[in-house]
């Protein structure tokens, strides 16, 4: 008896370990449990169902539970399904043994399933920011992944969930700015922390691959952060401009091949607002083309291509909430070979620091308001520090240029948005300009004044500036209000004519000479003086005195051969207008081809060769004139010699039209009939017929390049010439 009982315990305790073992190792299939695992869901999330196939329950015994599995469910939300791999979950065997039936926990293993839909279904157990904001991003793709989700006693889902997987041919936008397609990663999603790996993508149609991004929950914000690099590829205007739509649109760029290194962090906010955008790049740039429209280089760079190309450039980018610091370097193509330059730009608060180096050997250059010019294939060093300011004003730190012996360098130089200087701490030339005349001039700021000393300068360039203005404003600066005090050795007025210890003081008010005080000798010893005033009345009175007046009057190339004499001017000028007059007395000239054409035409060959030989001497020459804007009235001009007299007026309006009148007749006749006073009768008509005085008129008119004259010999002078002549005879 005892030993069948013995037996049968025997057998059935190899049963049930038979059976433990065979429910620990193969486990049950059944389709008991489908109705309570379906309801159960139901309870926990009333908006899923499950579709479930044969439930497979496998014992663990040394947690006294029981693992549950499915293959092939399909988890039905709204209309959507979900294909899933397999679903496990796990109960206790005390829970299981007594139908007290509850999910603790529950593990999925998905096929490759939408996005959306995936977010929906994790919607749908905990809604949360994060989810939401995916749900607005996603745009496509799909997702395989396995999913780690525990529950608490009410059935809600804990914090520590965990996600694994892979997405596949994503679509994402952000804020309709960032396009991302074919998105292709790995992905480990726990709470607060994403991680994506691994990552391919295109972000506004640049490739773009990156090791690992981390998304990191503070809060109700995410910090984002992560490497991005990009495969080196050809970016047009457009899509630079889509993928930086805010970076690179001051930059002008037309197109650019590169590739990049890229660590990227911001700062997204649970309504979608992104700040604290951290960029730090390195770029490498086989070719990147710039429109140049943002500053006028032309002056100074005259062979400069629309198009500015800047080839195999290695540059550093960081970006900090809308600061952004450029440092590169590589070649530049300005005009037909590339010359060499490094920089660094930085951008903040819209303005822009600039520090830049460029070895200039392939380009020509110009500085014209310098009369220098540097030729290709001469090496120049260029050194240039400063910042372009909201309102396009520049203001240079440092500006040097140095080309073998010749250098110029500018410190502390402010332009206007039209290049007028607004003030300069200090310049100092030393170089030759075209002309081969050696410049050494410097400037040094005191307080508001300035004071400029030098060896030798050419002023030719400044001169003709000032004479061919319409105004007396100083054309270099833009509001200038200071006093110049000037002591030059040597300075040229034209390529042969020098003036000797140029010194004096120059005062602008409101960017006019107030006054003006110069003096200074020519290479002869003779002296010439120069003054301006303005009195109480507001009149600028003028002043100028030369007993060498051959180096201003050979300017006017309508004049040749001037010599000898002294020039006295003095005029008057009030808004905007000026009375003038010019004395010019005991002078000849070799050639006035005007002059002499009016005689020829004349008949008065004699006296028009001496024109045009060895020259004709006048005694006296006295104009006076007035000046509106760009119009010169001449209300007379006469001048008076041994050969012969004119008397003239008329008016010029700069580079339109010339209109003249005047008479011109020979000195000689007009002395013996002026002998024979005073029976004024004789003298206009002669006592004889054929005798009396006699000359020409003339009228001179059209455009300055295009003169006609008209000729009409006169028998009989004009009242008013006489006068003048008897006036000027008398007072000699």
């Amino acid at each position: 008896m005892i030993k069948k009982l013995v037996k049968i315990l025997s057998i059935i305790f190899l049963g049930t370990v038979l059976t433990i073992l065979y429910l620990s190792l193969v486990g049950l299939k059944s389709e008991k449990f489908n109705n309570k695992i379906t309801n159960k869901i139901l309870e926990i999330n009333k908006d899923i169902n499950l579709d479930l196939n044969e439930v497979k329950f496998l014992l663990d015994l040394y947690n006294f539970r029981v693992n549950i599995s499915t293959k092939d469910p399909i988890i039905l939300l709204d209309s959507k399904k979900l294909q899933i791999n397999n679903i496990r979950t796990n109960i206790s065997l005390k829970a299981l043994i007594l139908e007290e039936f509850s999910i603790d926990d529950l593990q999925i293993s998905t096929k490759a399933i939408k996005l959306n839909d995936l977010v929906l279904l994790a919607r749908s157990f905990k809604d949360s920011t994060e989810l939401f904001i995916l749900d607005r991003i996603i745009k496509g793709g799909f997702l395989t992944a396995d999913i780690k989700l525990k529950f608490d006693e009410g059935g809600g889902v804990k914090d520590d969930y965990q996600i694994n997987g892979s997405i596949k041919n994503a679509k994402l936008n952000f804020l309709n700015k960032y396009n991302v397609s074919n998105l292709n990663l790995n992905l480990d999603i726990s709470k607060n922390k994403f991680f994506l790996k691994e990552i391919n993508a295109e972000i506004n149609d640049l490739r773009a691959s990156s090791p690992i991004i981390e998304i990191i929950k503070e809060k109700d914000l995410f910090l984002i952060k992560g490497k991005i690099l990009t495969n080196e590829k050809n970016y047009s205007k457009d899509q630079l401009s889509s993928t930086f739509p805010n970076l690179l649109k001051n930059l002008n760029i037309e197109k650019v091949r590169f590739n990049s290194e890229n660590n990227i962090s911001f700062i997204i906010s649970k309504k979608l607002k992104f700040k604290n955008l951290n960029i730090e790049s390195k770029i490498n740039i086989n070719k990147l083309v710039i429109k140049n429209n943002f500053i006028n280089l032309k002056t100074y760079l005259p062979n400069l291509n629309e198009l500015i190309s800047f080839e195999n450039h290695t540059i550093t980018i960081n970006y900090d909430k809308d600061k952004l610091n450029i440092k590169g370097n590589g070649e530049i193509l300005i005009e037909d070979k590339l010359d060499s330059t490094n920089y660094q730009l930085i951008r903040s608060n819209g303005e822009f620091i600039f520090d830049t180096k460029t070895n200039l050997k392939n380009s020509k250059l110009l500085i014209d308001f310098l009369d220098y010019e540097k030729k290709k294939n001469l090496d120049a060093s260029i050194l240039i520090k400063g910042k372009l300011k909201k309102n396009n004003a520049i203001n240079f730190d440092l500006i040097s240029l140095i080309e073998n012996n010749n250098k110029i360098i500018f410190k502390k130089l402010n332009l206007s948005k039209n290049f007028k200087i607004i003030n300069i701490d200090s310049f100092k030339f030393n170089y030759l300009n075209k002309m081969k005349i050696k410049n050494k001039l410097s400037l040094k700021r005191n307080n508001s004044n300035y004071n400029i000393e030098g060896k030798s300068f050419d002023a030719t360039k400044l001169i003709n500036g000032i004479m061919d203005s319409d105004d007396d404003n100083f054309s270099l600066f833009s509001n200038f209000n200071s006093q110049i005090n000037l002591k030059i050795n040597k300075t040229y007025i034209n390529e042969v004519d020098s003036m000797n210890n140029l010194s004096g003081t120059l005062n602008y008010k409101n960017n006019k000479i107030n006054d003006l005080d110069l003096k200074s000798t020519f290479s002869n010893n003779k002296k010439i003086t120069l003054s301006i005033k303005t009195n109480d009345q507001q009149e600028k009175i003028t002043k100028l005195f030369t007993d060498y007046p051959k180096p201003l009057i050979k300017r006017y190339d309508f004049i040749k051969g001037y010599e000898e004499g002294y020039l006295d001017y003095y005029s008057i000028k009030k808004d905007g207008i000026s009375n003038s007059s010019l004395v010019i007395d005991n002078f000849k000239v070799k050639e006035v081809p005007v002059f002499a054409k009016l005689l020829s035409l004349a008949s008065l060959q004699g006296i028009a060769d001496l024109l045009t030989g060895e020259g004709i001497r006048f005694t006296d020459l006295e104009m006076k004139f007035s000046n509106k804007k760009n119009l010169t009235t001449i209300e007379e001009m006469y001048a008076i010699g041994p050969a012969v007299s004119i008397l003239m007026d008329g008016y010029i309006e700069s580079k339109k039209v010339v209109s003249l009148r005047g008479t011109l007749v020979p000195a000689t006749t007009i002395n013996r009939s002026i002998a024979s006073i005073p029976l004024l009768g004789n003298i206009l008509v002669g006592k004889k017929i054929g005798e009396g005085v006699f000359g020409v008129s003339f009228k001179i008119k059209g455009s300055p390049k295009d003169l006609k004259t008209v000729v009409n010999p006169i028998k009989t002078l004009t009242p008013r010439f006489i006068t003048r002549t008897l006036e000027k005879i008398k007072k000699n």
